[in-house]
């Protein structure tokens, strides 16, 4: 079955999100770092973590686990680290502020580690890394999760979110090697977007409480954007017998240093879970802090080159490196929009009239069959 989707601007979604958000109490100079980041995903392809969470962000503020109006301070700092209260709200804005406190002080310092704590969902870890990219530096993020979602290898129930891995360097020709990704084999988010776009989810992906694998997405999703609790997501790797134990490692590194380092509560002891105590850790390099200026971005350029030029095993499909994928996509939905699967399109509709402000993609280019 054919999906129908409304293709919109990114200029007239990101005032969406500005009216929406700005409806519901937030300020504006949180308003507009939110906003950014949220279509700067959707034009990246990233289309779990942008608009598609406002009907999820709608729901926990309706709920009081959402700050709109939150006070964002430093609340302790040296050189070289800083740590960040982000006032329970959304982590987009302090996860802005905090990337580039890093980028400032690695600039002085040659690196430089800023943690955020009391936030909620802040998007994707990607924006904030291909920030310090931009800038010039090496950025690492990395958050854990508002939910439980990763069963542990040999568990048999959800203990982590599925605490993602950002990394970006800068390179000469100006694109950005920038990987991001889950510690878990999918994003909650894909689920749900498989949900929207009517797909099944491939075996090793989401298992239930007796470890068996779910394939149909509308068995795992609650319909509020989140995995009900005795289902859950499989570590990187997937199962045992693919070193799943290597994701659920990894799962945890981040959990240690969101949570242990700037001291919000270990998600998985937690007998209610409050989505404001989400934590975020980033951190900058300076290359010419290690190298000659111009050396490692020249060094990078010729390694990306030269695995881009490698003999792929399809003709039709060239190797590629990360970041590439999103370049393609951000390319496209400048040029055709950001495509908006129906049952999302009804959704915002529904968080608009809600809000009490227009729903602006009426005015969107027409619906089309496809992405």
């Amino acid at each position: 079955m054919a999906t129908e989707y409304l293709h919109v601007p990114a200029a007239t979604l990101q005032r969406q999100i500005e009216l929406i958000l700005t409806a519901w109490g937030m300020p504006p100079e949180v308003v507009a770092p939110t906003a950014e980041v949220m279509v700067e995903t959707d034009l990246r392809g990233i289309d779990s973590h942008g608009i598609a969470m406002l009907p999820l962000y709608d729901q926990l503020r309706r709920q009081g686990k959402i700050e709109m109006r939150p006070e964002i301070a430093t609340v302790r700092e040296s050189a070289v680290t800083a740590l960040i209260d982000a006032g329970g709200g959304l982590g987009h804005a302090p996860s802005v502020e905090a990337m580039d406190l890093a980028v400032d002080k690695a600039r002085a310092a040659g690196l430089a580690a800023v943690a955020v704590r009391n936030s909620n969902h802040f998007g994707a870890a990607g924006a904030y890394a291909l920030r310090a990219a931009r800038a010039g530096l090496i950025g690492m993020v990395m958050t854990n999760a508002g939910s439980r979602a990763i069963v542990p290898t040999r568990a048999r129930e959800p203990v982590f979110g599925t605490n993602p891995i950002a990394f970006a360097a800068p390179t000469g020709n100006g694109e950005p090697f920038v990987l991001d990704m889950a510690t878990s084999t999918i994003a909650v988010g894909k689920v749900k977007l498989a949900v929207y776009n009517h797909r099944p989810l491939p075996e090793g992906w989401v298992v239930d409480g007796e470890g068996d694998d779910v394939t149909d997405p509308t068995l795992a999703f609650d319909g509020h954007g989140r995995m009900k609790p005795d289902y859950g997501v499989t570590p990187l790797g997937g199962l045992p017998r693919l070193s799943s134990h290597k994701g659920y490692g990894l799962a945890a590194m981040v959990e240690i240093l969101c949570s242990m380092l700037p001291g919000t509560p270990f998600i998985g002891a937690l007998a209610d879970r409050r989505e404001h105590e989400t934590g975020h850790f980033f951190q900058a390099m300076d290359p010419d802090a290690f190298r000659e200026p111009g050396a490692f971005t020249a060094e990078l350029d010729a390694m990306l080159g030269h695995l881009r030029r490698l003999t792929p095993t399809d003709p039709a499909a060239p190797v590629l490196v990360a970041g590439d994928p999103e370049r393609a996509a951000e390319a496209q939905r400048l040029d055709s929009g950001i495509p908006l699967p129906a049952i999302l399109v009804a959704s915002l509709r529904q968080v608009c009239a809600d809000a009490g402000v227009d729903f602006l993609p009426e005015h969107a280019m027409a619906p089309a069959a496809g992405t």
